[in-house]
């Protein structure tokens, strides 16, 4: 693989290997601009990788430093989501300014490059997640236009089709023992997320980020049953 270097000075140093890939999108209204913000010193910000819309990968922080690229966020209980990833922001404008869906020359270096770095590090298929995934209360990226579906069938990440779970959806509001086990499993498979009885605001943003991830159907913060069924398949796939 070719990779073209533009060297951030946004880094600090790693105390264990990575065994994680964090995928954003750059959320800007270009590549240029993020690779000028991710490489300003001033900005704190940086990231491993940038994938542009044609393909073309930068390197920007080596793989053996700790990139800054997850801010505040959390994943099967750890906090430190930068000391554990590899951090990969792939150019697309975003929610903010336009989002769209993600090149076919752009999805495919992605797929090469998530090879390429698990050809270095122990990355699980489950620990391939969305900054959505680990910050879901602030993230939304990369969101639902990107193809999961694509990188699990190429051997990257996880993704399950089963058929609906029986029983009426849960949402906003509602209470009771179904509620308490939503959560149970969103807490499983790793998100940050609190037991309790209660369908709240918090646990709506997790179940969207859920589905901008394995449910970009219909991403409303409604556990239906088609959700709650790809929920429990991944938690097996997981295990």
């Amino acid at each position: 693989m070719t990779y073209i270097a533009a060297p951030s000075p946004n880094f600090d140093a790693r105390i264990s290997p990575p065994d994680m890939i964090v995928l954003h999108y750059t959320g800007m209204v270009s590549g240029e601009a993020a690779l000028a913000r991710m490489t300003d010193a001033a900005a704190k910000v940086s990231a491993h990788y940038m994938v542009e819309e044609d393909g073309r990968i930068f390197t920007l922080v080596p793989e053996a430093r700790r990139a800054w690229h997850a801010g505040v966020s959390a994943w099967r209980g750890q906090t430190d989501i930068n000391a554990a990833s590899i951090g990969v922001e792939i150019v697309n404008p975003g929610h903010e300014f336009g989002y769209r869906p993600f090149p076919a020359a752009q999805v495919s270096a992605v797929i090469d490059l998530l090879a390429d770095i698990r050809s270095r590090w122990t990355v699980p298929d489950e620990r391939i997640l969305g900054h959505s995934d680990v910050a879901p209360s602030r993230k939304a990226d990369p969101g639902e236009l990107f193809p999961w579906k694509v990188l699990a069938e190429a051997g990257h990440g996880l993704w399950v089709e089963p058929p609906p779970a029986p029983g009426g959806a849960l949402a906003e509001g509602d209470e009771g023992l179904g509620v308490l086990a939503l959560r149970s499993a969103l807490a499983r498979l790793g998100y940050d997320c609190d037991r309790t009885a209660v369908f709240d605001e918090d646990l709506g943003v997790i179940v969207t980020a859920f589905q901008r991830h394995w449910r970009p159907g219909r991403v409303d913060g409604v556990a239906d049953g088609e959700s709650r069924a790809r929920l429990m398949a991944l938690l097996r796939l997981a295990a």
